[in-house]
């Protein structure tokens, strides 16, 4: 397999770009009430899950060279992305309850990375298996064991990054920390495949091209979607501040 500079560089800031929006909106699920703090909870995982992992995954494997050409089984791909989204959501909901002290704090992070983990890892491999090449793949299961690990571990410090990280420059911090876990469970679990080509089987027609031109579309689309939300939307935190501010501006007002 070739990879070049190029892709490896691409996948990570894609993985980076989903963090930082997944992180921002986690913030604001924090900060938010009952009403909303749901709607955020899936702004993050649409966000971490489906743009920062599964968005990262096909990126860095659009741009990997396998020695012959590569077709996509597009339902399989599509359910890679549905597992990525809704294992994130799915630890983001179990770790919700962060705030509580000592050992069951402590059982709500580790479930929560675990169940994740777990789902990246399933979300990597079932998106692997959408692939349809003229060869036959083997995998080292002492590796892909060390890639689960990775996603456990990867996963375990994004949940307690949403949990924790406040504020531009430490959101952009953990952002780039977590890139590199993702990518690092990402080349981990390729590291591990082995292709032998059968040169005699017929030739795969490729969709690579198409597949590349609707992620970068949707890609981008839900970007620019979530950055409007976060844009024009306030925390519940920032508008109870400003109620307060406006409370104080008013009956200093009425006292002169």
């Amino acid at each position: 397999m070739e990879m070049g500079t190029a892709t490896p560089i691409a996948a990570y800031v894609v993985a980076v770009l989903g963090s930082t929006l997944g992180l921002l909106a986690a913030e604001r699920a924090r900060n938010a009430n009952r009403t909303t703090r749901n709607w955020w909870i899936a702004v993050a995982a649409v966000s971490i899950g489906g743009l920062g992992i599964w968005g990262m995954h096909f990126t860095a494997m659009l741009g990997t060279w396998m020695g012959s050409n590569v077709s996509y089984d597009i339902p399989i791909t599509l359910l890679s992305m549905v597992v990525a989204i809704v294992v994130v959501a799915i630890g983001l909901f179990i770790v919700r309850r962060y705030g509580v002290n000592g050992d069951t704090r402590f059982r709500l992070l580790a479930a929560g990375g675990v169940v994740t983990g777990l789902g990246v890892a399933a979300m990597h491999y079932t998106g692997m298996s959408a692939i349809v090449i003229n060869a036959d793949v083997s995998y080292n299961l002492a590796i892909v064991a060390l890639s689960v690990v990775i996603a456990v571990v990867a996963s375990t410090v994004a949940l307690w990054f949403t949990r924790k990280v406040t504020g531009p420059l430490a959101v952009g911090g953990a952002a780039l920390v977590m890139g590199v876990a993702v990518t690092g469970m990402h080349y981990t679990g390729m590291y591990a495949m082995t292709m032998a080509h059968d040169h005699s089987a017929s030739i795969v027609v490729g969709n690579s091209q198409e597949l590349i031109t609707s992620l970068i579309i949707g890609g981008a689309g839900v970007s620019v979607v979530i950055i409007f939300l976060l844009a024009l939307t306030s925390s519940d935190e920032e508008t109870r501040e400003e109620s307060e501010l406006l409370d104080r501006v008013m009956r200093r007002t009425s006292q002169r």
